[in-house]
């Protein structure tokens, strides 16, 4: 049996106290995620782990639970240079 694909979008704003649960959810809902951060040019980072705990603990519009900091940390760091990157090509 195959798993459905599970997917979050997760984003900091400067000030805030935690970053921010954007969107998150299974099967379809998860592709139209992807496409649209693909289409906009946002780095996608697969992190099955972070994906599940954020969407059974967190939802859209809630800063994300502290026991998800560190993960999320790093993924929004990869995505920062990722994106430094590309604004300096």
């Amino acid at each position: 049996m195959r798993k459905k694909k599970i997917a979050s979008a997760i984003g900091y704003t400067s000030g805030d106290p935690a970053p921010e649960l954007l969107a998150s959810g299974k099967g379809r809902e998860a592709e139209r995620i992807i496409a649209i951060a693909e289409e906009a040019g946002i780095a996608v980072v697969q992190d099955a782990a972070l994906a599940t705990l954020l969407e059974t603990s967190a939802k859209p519009g809630d800063f994300i639970p502290p026991w998800c900091w560190e993960a999320a940390a790093k993924v929004l760091t990869f995505v920062m240079k990722t994106e430094d990157k590309k604004r300096r090509k």
